[in-house]
């Protein structure tokens, strides 16, 4: 497994507020697991302006004339009416209706670029090769041409601002061209607005480019931020990871992501099973937030109970280090019917009680919080 290029690139630098103490693999890649403080690292992603190595993420670029209606036809989304410089969350699924994969889609005109973790990109790009037949479509995996930078939180346009990147009001997974007079001199960049209500941002950029880029928005004021940090926001917010929350085990209306799924597209690999839940009424499981009684770390795969009957299990686990004092979260799938918001249940073996909450969850496990703090007065 491979560092990402800007990992590559600071790896042996001298200690600084800008090289990671530790790395480690994450969604595919070597990247920084933090820089020191992960506490102020999170505050940064929560209160101030953070900058972080998506390195992890891959491309393949589509071409041909048939690429989009060819797409159209693979995937949960609709593609056929994207609109040049707009992005759309998908899932590419297998006849059965499972998941085989998550991804944005954009299109940049000449061209549909599918965005992804490292960890999945041969997968997809050998499920999309299996299904062309007689297409005008040629994939080819771009991921060695460009990286990518994230910069989040509620100051970072205006830090973007102050360090030159200058770009217009965009929605989410809205790209553009950014007039570029930053001091990191790189010839040509990408800013693509989150697929979320916060505010966050990627760069696209050569490999080149990235560790320059990495640098000036550091100068700029920027925190900063490893994978550590991130993995605890993600979970924060209750966002899935494919192969983590997400598997192919699973069912798109099962993980709650609506965003990735449209009724009127016509016909995609998997559409029938999709329309049937939808037709026939909900899935069984879904995928819900929890918000634990006491810090106990709880391992993904851990059951959910009621009373002494089983339904659901554990699968992602985090330690907020942001609110009054810490609080345990977890992320997994319970059954339909003991996952109303607010219902009591006990988590793993160590039998810890816990309150579902529903997704998206950080507004309501921070009011919670609260709440049990004040209880505990």
């Amino acid at each position: 497994m491979l560092r990402t290029p800007l990992q590559n690139a600071i790896a042996g630098q001298p200690p600084t507020n800008a090289v990671p103490v530790q790395e480690r693999e994450y969604r595919g890649s070597i990247t920084a697991s933090h820089f020191g403080a992960p506490k102020e690292e999170f505050r940064a992603l929560q209160s101030g302006c953070a900058v972080y190595d998506m390195g992890f993420r891959a491309r393949l670029s589509l071409k041909g004339s048939d690429r989009v209606r060819w797409m159209n036809g693979m995937v949960t989304n609709n593609i056929r009416d994207l609109a040049v410089g707009r992005g759309a969350y998908a899932f590419l699924l297998n006849p059965q209706g499972r998941i085989l994969g998550d991804m944005d889609v954009h299109n940049l005109g000449e061209t549909l670029e599918v965005e992804t973790d490292q960890s999945q990109i041969d997968k997809i790009a050998a499920t999309f090769e299996h299904f062309i037949i007689m297409d005008d479509v040629e994939v080819t995996n771009v991921s060695d041409n460009w990286t990518s930078l994230g910069v989040a939180g509620p100051k970072s346009r205006e830090l973007l601002t102050a360090a030159g990147i200058l770009f217009p009001e965009l929605q989410p997974l809205q790209l553009t061209t950014p007039d570029c007079n930053c001091d990191c001199g790189c010839l040509a960049c990408t800013i693509v607005r989150g697929d979320s209500t916060s505010e966050s941002y990627e760069i696209w950029l050569a490999p080149k480019d990235v560790y320059k880029t990495w640098q000036a928005l550091i100068s700029a004021g920027a925190t900063p931020v490893g994978c550590e940090s991130l993995e605890i926001l993600r979970i924060s917010v209750g966002t899935p990871v494919y192969g983590v929350d997400i598997r192919e085990r699973d069912l798109p209306q099962e993980t709650e992501q609506t965003r990735a799924l449209n009724f009127n597209k016509g016909c995609y690999v998997g559409q029938e099973i999709v329309e049937r839940i939808r037709s026939r009424g909900n899935v069984h499981r879904k995928f819900i937030g929890l918000l634990l009684e006491r810090v106990e770390t709880i391992s993904p795969g851990a059951k959910i109970v009621v009373g002494e009957k089983e339904v659901g299990e554990v699968t992602s686990f985090a330690i907020l280090p942001s609110i009054t004092e810490e609080q345990a979260i977890a992320l997994g799938y319970i059954r339909r019917e003991a996952g109303m918001p607010g219902q009591k249940v006990e988590v793993g073996d160590a039998k810890v009680r816990a309150t579902v909450i529903q997704l998206p969850m950080q507004s309501a496990y921070q009011q919670a919080a609260e709440d049990h703090v004040l209880n505990r007065a």
